[in-house]
């Protein structure tokens, strides 16, 4: 099923395949193209995506093998909230009662299939169930409460954990659309995860008949942004399309494209998958032909020509007849994916495995070897430290051999997963400090703030037990200064520059504006964060325009806005002294302003990390300083981790602790990772790819030390820093979590960092994973009022109960 389009003539294939064949870079029309090659086209477009495979293995040092993971598939639930034409999966509740089939399979359930899988060797829980099953059926929403569980995907982290613990497995996640906090929250119990994307088309998802429609989490837009959010998280991610749907070859290769860059973004696609669709009983595609086999070879070997000799390509082996799977070899894949030797494919569940002999005879006989690989595949497992959380790596390391694939005969057995509070990432290494660490720590010990720039300089490279030993001093001086509580705020970002900006182009107009901040403050916010680029659209007195009027439709909201450019703009616009504007500001209703913008005080590094666009240091400085004589506090910030060296780091930390002596504005200070794709290209090939974690440690205890008696709040910038991340810096010198960053239901993208949002209890598992409490804050570290925290609370309730969706959010 493929939508009506022309076929390309012959000779349009062959010009596509002779510049295949030179070398040239294949573009998305030349894909397209080659997508109906047949015979001898065909076989020429073979001869190229099973050259590339070939080249790709023998440059991993796996040349002729072509692997498998040996798995359990665990259903641990038949509802959803999509409505997939061509799916038998999914069940309703009524289907499920006539069939005997509980609601989620209990824990007993998942591990006795986990315990009967891990005896027979296999190594990989592949939990698959329909998305977000709370939202649509009543009866899941109940069955989550009576157990406990905020939702599905805090039911599947636990069942993860339990199979982990008590069979060793290696859970492979596949819950559906995830969020960027639902990934975090995932990531410390599964080595990998995956989504289909399937299909770009909107139109099979947007108009009426498509396969997708009335498929809330199948809009690409959604699925796109998990496969960049998996790899923002470091997640070792699988994906792939899905072909017969009704899509088209333009749509075809444009899916593979989007795969293929969102790799290139963030290098986390481990395998991309290309499955053909096979027709199912019962279901609204019952009546439609499967998607024939030249076709669908075709299409694997461009997604070999796409993806690169480098990427993983895998076809299921069960939805192809034995006698032709050594087609899809030579179409250039190499990996048959999951198969398991005791559950049926709940998916295809027309369509049996093949046995493991069989499979491993059938891929003999085409030249190569079948190798038992793990669920993360060798990159990551040979890269551990930047890919898989540390609580599970002794979990991965049991089971994975040197070349990074699976150890066949490892036993299979349940370990303790450990808590954040237990990992450290020098764990194990002997306690042994070098001289000079050891005189500087004992220095700072006495008085945290009084080293000198060469103790503070040794500090910034601490390594090993000497990081350890210095993010414990600054853990201590942590606890001395400002207890033990990690604190946050309840609030939302809204993007100023948007304000007065055309709608068709994302733009807000007043009203929207305002009913955003009805939205939050309905949701137990307490603060809006308004901020954004210089908006040359807007009249001189926007900046005053769009606060008065928040203000007056919502006196409760701490209005925390405007970074230092945007104020001396707003001041240059009306010809005011910056002390002026700040005051009309003030009056307006800003009641603080954040101190983002500073990046690094060091006018040269300013220069290459703006592209030349940033004011001198100096400006922000007086900027900041102005807000502080106006009576407006603020946030310090610092982007570390790019161009700078230990001493422009020191030098930026002491300009801070100099600011705050004179002024004593400052709430608290913010170190953010530099993060490269978010950078510019130009800047980003400059500046490398960020820091490493032990730099993010080091610079959050310096800061803490150098900031004693100064400022006494750092916070973890947890949208950069990742959860992880920031539990060990929280580990290390800081005690805020900064804000929730709500999403809401209006526009979630009227805000910078759209679709990272936590919730309360994202806040205190955060805490309580490292021994420590999580206690909401205001805006300037004072404690909300009873009826703002018992307010706040609707944030965790489930989605439906928390406001009444428009009319234009529901299909």
């Amino acid at each position: 099923m493929t939508s009506g389009v022309a076929e390309p003539s012959l000779d349009e294939i062959r010009g596509a395949l002779d510049r295949l064949e030179s070398g040239a870079e294949t573009t998305p029309i030349d894909a397209e193209l080659l997508f109906s090659a047949r015979g001898h086209e065909l076989g020429r477009l073979l001869a190229v995506s099973a050259r590339l495979r070939d080249e790709g293995l023998e440059r991993s040092g796996r040349a002729g093998v072509i692997t498998y993971s040996k798995k359990v598939f665990i259903p641990v639930t038949h509802l959803c909230q999509d409505r997939c034409h061509y799916c038998i999966f999914v069940e309703t509740p009524a289907k499920l009662a006539t069939k005997g089939k509980p609601i989620y399979m209990s824990p007993d359930e998942i591990l006795e299939v986990a315990r009967a899988g891990a005896a027979m060797g296999c190594k990989e829980a592949l939990f698959t169930l329909g998305d977000r099953p709370e939202n649509r059926w009543p009866v899941a929403r109940q069955w989550l409460d009576e157990h406990g569980y905020a939702s599905t995907i805090d039911y599947i982290r636990a069942m993860a954990k339990l199979v982990l613990e008590e069979t060793g497995l290696l859970p492979h996640l596949n819950p559906g659309v995830m969020s960027w906090s639902e990934l975090q929250l995932l990531r410390p119990v599964a080595p990998s995860m995956g989504m289909m994307l399937e299909t770009t088309a909107t139109r099979l998802w947007s108009e009426k008949g498509g396969v997708h429609y009335g498929s809330p989490d199948k809009d690409p837009a959604l699925r796109l942004r998990v496969l960049d959010d998996a790899g923002r998280s470091k997640v070792p991610f699988t994906t792939g399309v899905l072909l017969g749907i009704g899509e088209n070859n333009a749509e075809r290769a444009e899916a593979l494209f989007e795969i293929r860059a969102s790799h290139e973004r963030y290098g986390h696609i481990q395998e991309t998958i290309v499955q053909n669709f096979r027709a199912k009983p019962r279901t609204a595609m019952q009546n439609e032909v499967d998607l024939a086999l030249e076709e669908y070879v075709a299409a694997v070997a461009v997604a070999r020509v796409v993806m690169g000799p480098d990427a993983t390509v895998q076809a299921p082996p069960n939805l192809t007849d034995a006698k032709e799977l050594g087609l899809l070899l030579r179409a250039g894949i190499d990996d048959w994916g999951g198969v398991s030797p005791l559950t049926a494919d709940h998916v295809n569940p027309e369509r049996p495995w093949p046995e493991l002999d069989t499979l491993a005879g059938l891929t003999r006989d085409a030249g190569f070897e079948l190798v038992e690989r793990l669920t993360a595949h060798p990159p990551f497992v040979n890269a551990a430290d930047e890919w898989i959380d540390p609580r599970i790596r002794t979990h991965l390391e049991a089971l994975a051999a040197a070349s990074g694939l699976a150890r066949e005969d490892a036993p299979v057995e349940g370990r303790p997963w450990a808590a954040a509070a237990d990992v450290r990432s020098d764990a194990g290494r002997p306690p042994r400090l070098s001289a000079e660490t050891t005189a500087a720590l004992n220095a700072a010990e006495a008085s945290p703030a009084s080293l000198s720039d060469a103790e503070y300089i040794e500090l910034l490279g601490a390594r090993g037990p000497d990081l350890d030993a210095l993010t414990s001093l600054a853990n201590d001086v942590r606890r001395d200064a400002v207890g033990d509580d990690i604190t946050f705020v309840i609030n939302r970002n809204i993007d100023s520059s948007l304000y007065g900006a055309d709608p068709a182009r994302g733009g807000l107009g007043l009203d929207s504006v305002l009913d955003l901040a009805d939205e939050a403050a309905d949701l137990g916010a307490t603060e809006l964060c308004i901020q954004g680029a210089i908006p040359q659209h807007m009249p001189a007195t926007a900046y005053l325009d769009l606060v008065s009027a928040i203000h007056a439709r919502r006196p409760e909201l701490h209005l925390h806005a405007f970074r230092p450019t945007e104020i001396r703009d707003g001041a240059d616009r009306l010809g005011l002294s910056l002390d002026e504007y700040l005051l009309e500001l003030r009056t307006a209703g800003v009641d603080s302003v954040p101190g983002t913008g500073a990046r690094i005080l060091d006018d040269r590094l300013r220069g290459i990390l703006s592209e030349h666009t940033d004011p001198p240091a100096e400006r922000w400085i007086s900027a900041m300083e102005a807000a502080h004589r106006a009576g407006l506090r603020s946030t310090a910030s610092m982007v570390y981790g790019h161009l700078e060296t230990p001493a422009e780091q020191l030098a930026h930390l002491r300009a801070i602790a100099a600011m705050q002596d004179r002024t004593g504005g400052f709430t608290e200070f913010i170190a953010m990772p530099f993060v490269a794709v978010d950078a510019p290209a130009s800047v980003a090939l400059q500046a490398g790819p960020g820091p490493d974690r032990r730099q993010s440690r080091a610079l959050h205890a310096v800061a803490r030390l150098i900031l004693h008696g100064h400022i006494d709040h750092l916070q973890a910038a947890w949208t950069k820093l990742g959860l992880l991340g920031s539990q060990e810096v929280l580990g290390g010198g800081a005690d805020d979590l900064g804000g929730l960053l709500l999403d809401g239901i209006l526009d979630a993208t009227a805000g910078a960092e759209a679709h990272r949002s936590l919730s309360i209890a994202d806040m205190e598992r955060t805490a309580a994973e490292i021994g420590r409490n999580a206690r909401q804050r205001t805006t300037s570290y004072g404690e909300p009022t009873a009826a703002q925290l018992a307010h706040a609370r609707r944030i965790d309730a489930p989605p439906a109960t928390r406001l009444q969706l428009p009319i234009s959010a529901v299909r």
